[in-house]
């Protein structure tokens, strides 16, 4: 039976990537190496579409970037000066071959390719008005969406067809369209969902992250504002911002807490520097006594680093991870399941053994990860064993990309922090405040009334109607629902 592994289970998957170029020979060999840095954004399946000035190609599969990109028979079938790349994570609905990005069709003016991060909290309700016109669908994803009002659209050209979708659609997304003459990106107007731009040798390129365009020797020349609709093509570069300057934009605080890559600048933010200011004022706001400081690697290392010189304690890597262990494994029989915590993390027993240990973590979601890494810490003979954990308590799901449980499988969602603490097995427990987030993101304390990250998942504050479920605002407890990438 293939199964998940239980360490990633207990993780919020990485909503999706996207690496657009245009006006390189090499487009989809770059492509292919943009979407290697992005692969922590989405392991399910990945996707590529080339232009060649005549013909669009495509290979979309299940799996990751390397195993799906590797022969250099599928490279060299993406050529073309213009590619636009995805990986993907889902949520709910089927991980299948017709829901893979980019999507493609064939429109009166063109070809078209669409990759999103994101979601819409109003794709149903467009779904059913556009199925109930006439529009048949050929994937379950709320990207299709897009396709059809902008196919349905009765604006003179493709960029006016595009932007009239947009004004139609509610929800977070980052979005790239490559058609027979351009590529174009866009932000949703609160910038929930990151987009960056770069250059390789006159080439632009257009990628969820930083790190993709140093994965390729690229220059980042800058965000892509809030709703902001940047089109590429010939001529170059052109912005248009057809959407109200939002006053209070809204980027996903978790970026800096997990999703993005260290080595990436995100909102013009270092992603590794962030993360250790987290950890520093987390030692400020819940330092005690102990010998050793412990991440739980790989996301809780740079918080860790950033905790142990706050608080003046030697950091150690107390758990080894495993690095050559994939998202799934094989589990042949019942009685050595048990046994799967060890096949990706393994404790160090000489830097624990007497020791009063505190373990740094990005997150606890479910607390089913936590639960089996205290119990491996203890075995290994720490004398005492302290949770820290760089987010605030995770009590609400995320409806804008982002793969969370249902409410009643969060665990901050059911208990409080000591129930917590004894369900995971440690002495204590503390989370940063959502006050010292802000505050290790340059921004001071949290303004009730006007954040100015998305922090719904903590607060319960959600910055874009959900209009799916109940026409408008945003109710306390909700359910999730599914994620377009």
């Amino acid at each position: 039976m293939l199964m998940t592994h239980p360490f990633e289970d207990d993780k919020l998957h990485e909503e999706c990537g996207i690496f657009g170029l245009f006006g390189h020979p090499d487009a989809g060999t770059l492509t292919t190496l943009g979407l290697h840095a992005l692969q922590h954004r989405g392991q399910e399946a990945a996707g590529i579409v080339s232009f060649d000035g005549a013909h669009f190609h495509s290979h979309r599969s299940l799996g990751q970037v390397g195993d799906n990109f590797s022969d250099a028979s599928v490279i060299d079938l993406l050529t073309g000066s213009a590619a636009l790349g995805h990986v993907r994570y889902s949520t709910t609905g089927d991980t299948i071959l017709r829901n893979v990005q980019p999507l493609f069709a064939d429109l009166a003016g063109g070809g078209l390719a669409v990759a999103h991060n994101g979601n819409l909290t109003n794709g149903t309700q467009l779904r059913k008005r556009l199925e109930g016109q006439g529009s048949i669908f050929q994937s379950t994803t709320d990207t299709e969406v897009i396709v059809h009002l902008i196919a349905t659209g009765t604006k003179g050209n493709f960029v006016d067809r595009l932007v009239d979708a947009l004004f139609q659609v509610h929800g977070a997304y980052a979005l790239v369209l490559l058609t027979n003459d351009a590529l174009v990106g866009a932000r949703d107007p609160m910038g929930v969902r990151p987009l960056v731009l770069g250059q390789l040798d006159g080439a632009h390129i257009l990628a969820s992250e930083s790190c993709a365009l140093d994965i390729i020797g690229a220059r980042l020349v800058r965000n892509i504002e809030p709703g902001e609709v940047v089109v590429i093509d010939d001529a170059g570069c052109h912005s248009l911002k057809p959407f109200p300057s939002s006053s209070a934009p809204r980027f996903c605080v978790f970026e800096y807490i997990y999703f993005s890559r260290p080595d990436s600048i995100v909102e013009g933010v270092n992603i590794y520097d962030a993360r250790k200011r987290i950890g520093a004022e987390l030692a400020r706001e819940s330092g005690l006594p102990a010998d050793v400081v412990v991440p739980v690697p790989d996301s809780g290392v740079p918080a860790a680093i950033g905790y142990a010189v706050e608080a003046g304690i030697p950091f150690e890597l107390g758990i080894i991870r495993n690095h050559y262990v994939g998202r799934t494994f094989i589990e042949p029989t019942d009685s050595i399941r048990h046994l799967g915590v060890k096949l990706k993390h393994n404790a160090n027993r000489t830097s624990l053994a007497g020791k009063r240990v505190v373990l740094v973590d990005d997150s606890i979601v479910r607390g089913t990860t936590s639960t089996k890494i205290v119990t491996m810490v203890r075995e290994a003979g720490a004398r005492e064993v302290h949770m820290r954990v760089a987010s605030p308590p995770i009590t609400q799901s995320c409806f804008y990309g982002v793969d969370t449980p249902h409410r009643d499988q969060l665990l901050a969602a059911t208990r409080g922090i000591e129930e917590m603490a004894r369900h995971i097995g440690v002495d204590t427990l503390a989370f940063i405040s959502n006050d010292g987030l802000y505050q290790a993101m340059g921004k001071g304390a949290r303004n009730a009334a006007r954040p100015q990250y998305c922090d719904a998942c903590f607060t319960g504050n959600y910055p874009i109607e959900l209009t799916d479920l109940h026409g408008g605002g945003a109710p306390a407890q909700l359910s999730l629902l599914a994620e377009s990438a």
